[in-house]
């Protein structure tokens, strides 16, 4: 198959963790051809969805790829595009994914599909799941924040379009700095932000749990917070340990499962915390590196399995 990524640029990636390049990594041990591009390369001309892409071949070496010379084509000319953009999902991550659209009804093979990422904003999808989360407001209202802050006591307040806990305060009702966090975090009642309850099994790891063509991967990563953190992140100092699913954690995506595979989404990766879910990650779901390596669970291998079989229908 010819499988192109659009993703972030090659040069930025942190290979020893990436999935993207566990992806590209197991397609190409199986004879695929490689293509890389990124968002912006992506354009309409007579109607066409169109973008300059570059072949990349894997060396093996810390120097991990060869880039070609850039070819200009139609995305249908491809058995699979894989869009793997990081977010955040501002206003030309969406127009992006609105030329995917327009790239699908064309007859390009998507993962995940543009209205999916659309629909599914990684953190107000948990919205379409409520018997699955804990307590949630979405406003832009500080007081109508502040009551919630209020009845809930421990709080996490986070923005909607950030990634790696950037931007996420946990308050308190006596917090001194609540009226001010508030007031900056919503631009003065102009932005809307998440708020949940507290869940203190953060202590014991955020786990992401990956779903792949509607199926839970039998293993987790928890992602446990450094001393004095409340983020379990890797990006914030995490440290991420595999775990064999709970019976909670593969009830919770099981029952999601056939919904986000019906809607389009190949991969997604569900953030766990305790009983809860968190998060419904759609963008570029990553922690396939370190599962990988502390289980021997071949993740990228069941991911060109399940892309294979899309492909093929």
């Amino acid at each position: 198959m010819r499988i192109a990524f659009i993703a972030d640029p090659l040069e930025s990636f942190k290979i020893y963790k990436d999935s993207t390049f566990a992806m590209m990594e197991e397609a190409a041990r199986r004879g695929h051809s490689l293509y890389a591009l990124l968002a912006e390369d992506m354009y309409v001309a007579a109607g066409v969805v169109r973008a300059k892409v570059s072949p990349i071949s894997l060396t093996g070496h810390e120097d991990w790829f060869v880039r070609g010379a850039a070819e200009d084509c139609a995305l249908l000319a491809f058995d699979a595009v894989v869009m793997r953009k990081d977010p955040p999902f501002d206003a030309e991550y969406l127009y992006a994914t609105h030329l995917l659209s327009l790239a699908e009804t064309q007859g390009a093979r998507v993962f995940n599909r543009g209205q999916a990422l659309r629909d599914y904003n990684e953190k107000l999808a948990i919205l379409q799941f409520p018997e699955w989360t804990t307590p949630t407001l979405v406003s832009s209202q500080p007081e109508r924040l502040r009551a919630f802050v209020g009845e809930q006591g421990d709080t996490i307040l986070k923005p909607l379009d950030s990634m790696g806990g950037d931007g996420i305060f946990r308050v308190s009702p006596s917090d001194p700095n609540l009226s001010v966090i508030l007031e900056t975090m919503t631009l003065r009642g102009e932005r809307t932000i998440m708020a949940q309850r507290y869940l203190p099994q953060i202590v014991d790891g955020d786990k992401r749990v990956l779903v792949i063509d509607g199926e839970p991967v039998p293993w987790c990563l928890a992602r446990i917070p450094k001393a004095g953190e409340t983020r379990g992140n890797l990006a914030a100092g995490g440290r991420g340990e595999a775990r064999e699913l709970s019976a909670r954690d593969r009830e919770i995506a099981q029952a999601l499962g056939p919904r986000l595979k019906a809607d389009g989404l190949l991969l997604v990766g569900l953030d766990v915390i305790g009983e809860h879910l968190t998060e419904v990650n759609v963008t570029s779901p990553t922690c396939f590196r370190e599962i990988m390596d502390q289980t021997g669970l071949n993740v990228a291998g069941l991911f060109i399995d399940a892309l294979e079989r899309r492909c093929a229908a």
